[in-house]
């Protein structure tokens, strides 16, 4: 039996980490997934922001848990988030975050999260957990460069005349189909851990379950890269803009994954204390993502599609696919990732493989970007620290 005082606290933090939801939505993954569709004219702003609302609550329930997990338990080592240090550590977040949305800059959700939920668990006398951030710093650090990097290639690829436009996109399709075939879904798995369409479809297969993984994924592949060939011999702008329409989607999905829990993962101990599954975490942290994705949206998805570079559908392609690609690295193995460092890095770097000094990138938007990923980590660090030190002082 839950005693009312536990229950009342627990809703207070749920509060504060729907507060979080929204601005996540309106923010970082209601905006970036499908800014580069924006950008060259694919999609429309407001439809955009309307189609990532549906696929982010997709990606909370189907692939949250990883990172929902990380943020509740692995940040701090030593003692468990109390509901008044959840709460905290979310409200700190989500006003940061929502700052960044009506300023028009984007603040990085993820960077605002981890340091509040570090800050305030320090202030509670954890300690740190050095193996995670070691993970997390790794991957924050080259995101920008692989991102940009791999980007910046495939717009090359693109618009190389070698290599025939055709023959590039589908194999980027192929590609793509590869990645669908082996990333993880919890529905896919009876044993409670989740499993990716390769596996679960290779089971049956009689023989090693290598082999039916492999056959799977040669499937997948072929489903997404022969339907773009055809496409690419009768209507390549059609084809090319319904691509990026489709990783646009495949982003925000993965974004949905990711994303999710930044706003619940410091609920999930307290989850437990009154006996709610984590699916029930993810779900309502997943309408959260949709409601900011509906209202809040479409300010930043204008900012990170017209401000950062000129994009048309190639470039965009080529800013897409490495995105998907880091996003679901970060869900598989539960790090908490900011899709617009993801986004924005992957932009320029397909900016810069354009004709002209730096393809359209502004250096000073840029600038202010990067101060903002760093300031949005440190100052939520130290304000987690010292408002919870503060709350422990005044309540004793």
């Amino acid at each position: 039996m839950v005693d009312v005082a536990t229950l009342g606290t627990f809703l207070l933090a749920a509060g504060a980490s729907l507060f979080m939801a929204w601005s996540i939505g309106a923010g970082s993954s209601g905006s970036t997934p499908f800014a580069p569709a924006v950008g060259a004219n694919a999609i429309s702003v407001m439809r955009a922001g309307f189609l990532v609302g549906l696929l982010g609550i997709s990606g909370a329930i189907l692939q949250g848990q990883n990172v929902s997990e990380a943020m509740g338990r692995d940040l701090i080592a030593g003692v468990s988030l109390t509901p008044a240090a959840a709460t905290l550590a979310l409200s700190i977040a989500a006003v940061l975050v929502a700052t960044g949305v009506f300023t028009g800059y984007p603040i990085a959700t993820a960077f605002t999260v981890t340091g509040s939920v570090i800050g305030v668990g320090l202030a509670l006398g954890g300690d740190p957990a050095w193996a995670k951030y070691t993970e997390i710093g790794a991957m924050w650090l080259l995101t920008p460069f692989v991102g940009g990097f791999v980007a910046y290639l495939i717009a090359r690829a693109l618009r190389d005349e070698p290599i025939s436009e055709r023959a590039m996109v589908t194999v980027l399709a192929a590609l793509i189909g590869i990645i669908v075939a082996n990333i993880e879904f919890a529905v896919l798995a009876s044993s409670g851990e989740a499993a990716s369409i390769a596996v679960a479809g290779g089971g049956p297969i009689p023989g090693p379950a290598i082999v039916g993984s492999l056959l799977v994924t040669i499937l997948v592949a072929l489903v997404w890269a022969a339907p773009t060939a055809v496409g690419m011999g009768n209507d390549p702008v059609r084809t090319e803009r319904t691509f990026l329409l489709v990783m646009g989607g495949l982003v925000a999905f993965s974004a949905g994954g990711s994303q999710v829990g930044l706003a619940v993962g410091p609920l999930v101990p307290l989850g437990e204390d009154i006996g709610l599954p984590l699916v029930a975490l993810l779900a309502g942290g997943g309408v959260g993502l949709l409601v900011g994705s509906w209202t809040g949206a479409p300010r930043m998805i204008k900012a990170i599609s017209q401000d950062y570079s000129s994009l048309g559908p190639r470039r965009s392609i080529a800013a897409l696919i490495p995105s998907f690609a880091l996003a679901q690295v970060a869900v598989l193995f539960g790090i908490p990732v900011s899709f617009n460092e993801i986004v924005v890095s992957s932009i320029i770097g397909s900016g810069f493989a354009a004709a002209g000094a730096g393809g359209g990138v502004s250096a000073r938007k840029v600038g202010f970007t990067i101060l903002a990923w760093v300031l949005s980590f440190l100052g939520a660090l130290a304000v987690g620290f010292g408002g919870f030190a503060a709350f422990r002082a005044l309540v004793g």
